[in-house]
Formats: C-alpha cells, sequence, structure tokens
C-alpha cells in the first residue's frame, strides 16, 4: 500500500490543479459578462462570485477587482494563485512519484502566477492570461495521463481532481438552482453562462441544440453519464479509482468505496421528475454532503488510519 503521505500529496494534486481549473473559468466567464451592462451580466458576476462564497454586493457592482483577487491574491486560500503554489509543494514533496513531464507544467504555471509582472499582465490582458492559464492546466492533466504509470499515485490524483470538480460543480448548481427563495435563472445569457462556467456549453449544443432551459441544463449536469463534468460522470470515476485502491485495504475498512457506490448509484438511477418534485435544492445539498463524507472516509482509511494498520502482521 502506498505511504499515506505520498496518497495525501498526490489526492491534493488533483484538488489544488481541478480547483484552479474552475476558478480560472469562472473568472473568465464574469469577465465577459463585465462587457454587457445589463441585468444578465450582474446576475452572472452574482452567480460567480456566490460560487465561491462572495456575496458582498459592492464586489457585484464591480467585480473586476474581486477577479484578480481570485486569480492572484497569494493570502486568499481560494485564490488560483494560492491553488497552484499548494499543488506545487505537493508535488515538490512527491517528486519521485510523478514525472518530469507534469512537474515541469506545474512549475511553469505556478512561475507564471509569482512572477512580480503577473499583475500588470493580467490587467493588459486578463482573459489571455486566464485562457492561458487553463490551457496549460489541460496540460498538466494530459501530460499525467500520458506519462505517470496508471497505480496508485495515479488514481489519487485522479480521485482529487473528480471529488474536488463534483464539490465545485454541485456547488455551482446550489447557487443556481438549490434555494428556492432565489429568483430563477431564466436569461439566455446567464444561462449561457452558467454552461460556460461548467466547461458545458458545446457538450449541452450537440444534446439539447439551442434550447435554453434551466431544467435541461440542471438534468445535463447532474445526470449526464457522458460529459465529464456532470456529477453522475464524477462519482462514477470516483468508484472507479476507490475501488481499484481499495484492493490493498482490509474489507472492513472499505467506506470510501462503499460511500461511492451508493452514491454513483444514487445518480445512476435519479429520475428529474423524482428530483424537481422533492426540490433540486434537497438533493443537490445530499450530493455535496455525501461527497464531504467520502473525502473524510479517504483521509481516515487512506492518511490518518490508525498505527496498527500500518505495521506488518
Amino acid at each position: 500500500m502506498m505511504l499515506a503521505r505520498v496518497a495525501d500529496s498526490l489526492y491534493w494534486i488533483g484538488r489544488y490543479v481541478e480547483r484552479a481549473e474552475h476558478m480560472a473559468r469562472l473568472s473568465d466567464v464574469m469577465l465577459t459578462a463585465t462587457l454587457d451592462r445589463t441585468e444578465a451580466a450582474a446576475q452572472v458576476a452574482r452567480i460567480g462570485l456566490a460560487a465561491v462564497g462572495d456575496t458582498e454586493a459592492d464586489k457585484v457592482q464591480n467585480p473586476y477587482e474581486a477577479i484578480l483577487a481570485l486569480v492572484l491574491e497569494r493570502d486568499d486560500p481560494g485564490s488560483i494563485a494560492t491553488s497552484l503554489a499548494r499543488a506545487r509543494e505537493n508535488a515538490r514533496q512527491v517528486r519521485d512519484q510523478i514525472t518530469t513531464e507534469t512537474w515541469e507544467r506545474l512549475n511553469l504555471i505556478h512561475l507564471r502566477m509569482t512572477d512580480p509582472d503577473a499583475p500588470r499582465a493580467f490587467r493588459e490582458g486578463s482573459q489571455a492570461f486566464l485562457h492561458d492559464t487553463m490551457a496549460d492546466l489541460h496540460l498538466f492533466k494530459g501530460a499525467a495521463d500520458a506519462t505517470m504509470s496508471h497505480g496508485e499515485g495515479w488514481r489519487f490524483l485522479l480521485l482529487g481532481v473528480y471529488l474536488e470538480r463534483a464539490q465545485l460543480i454541485g456547488s455551482l448548481l446550489e447557487v443556481c438552482f438549490g434555494d428556492g427563495r432565489r429568483r430563477a435563472i431564466t436569461d439566455h445569457f446567464a444561462l449561457t453562462s452558467l454552461l460556460r462556467m461548467s466547461c458545458a456549453l458545446e457538450p449541452y449544443l450537440r444534446v439539447y441544440t439551442a434550447d435554453m432551459q434551466p431544467r435541461f441544463i440542471l438534468e445535463f449536469l447532474l445526470l449526464d453519464e457522458d460529459f465529464p463534468r456532470s456529477l453522475r460522470f464524477c462519482t462514477a470515476r470516483i468508484e472507479e479509482h476507490l475501488a481499484v485502491i481499495g484492493r490493498n485495504v482490509d474489507a472492513g475498512h472499505a467506506d470510501p468505496e462503499r460511500l461511492a457506490g451508493r452514491l454513483r448509484a444514487r445518480l445512476q438511477y435519479a429520475d428529474m421528475e423524482e428530483i424537481l418534485a422533492q426540490g433540486a435544492s434537497a438533493f443537490i445539498a445530499s450530493v455535496l454532503d455525501e461527497c464531504a463524507a467520502i473525502h473524510q472516509r479517504v483521509y481516515e482509511t487512506f492518511v490518518a488510519y490508525p498505527l496498527e494498520q500500518r505495521l506488518p502482521a
């Protein structure tokens, strides 16, 4: 079984890289919305900022400075710069477990973010800066898939990616659909922006053409089995990776896999009519709660497991 500290670092590399990419995409969509002075554009800013836990009214009215902080503020634990710094530090600690290609790509992104000229580069071409960041993060994931052995280490990294992705997309859906007291999102521009935040616009259009209906968008991001950012797809991958990792764990300590299997089945056999009848808020909240429980069990099983389990019999 892999050393706990190694599993922990690889898992968090996956989580931090996925978080940085998601934040870059949210920032890009919000910046695009600032070009339009309509109420729908303000709604996009509210969605994006609420999805990262920032609901201050003045930031919604003038989101640029909030976006700048979300990208480059090193004291903000949720910023892209902080996420990449933490991913790189974890990668440094397990340098022998990852390939040169993955290390170099992650190092290059980190250096761009910490460059003294980064704030100026962002102000002069903010969308190009974000697009380059997302492209480099895609290259990092591609390098990991193409050059790392697909053993335990790779699976812990991907487990982190998909668990983080499920929670981020779930949080975004909760902001948009999870609270009945909020005004429903019906504006075409806001709905399109929501899909862009989820990297889902083109895949959605291939399934539903140009029919921008809130119900269809919710169904696609929750239950589509082929789209790699839907909750159903993410939970299926979480179970898949845990099933393989769990082969080296005693049957009595396979709780993460059981929890993941139960969550995967809920989404696989979910009925949209039933979800809407009981309220999307309750369903999304339960998925997020179960993702948090899986994270906790992963830690208890693979990272903070009792000493007697670490020693050979």
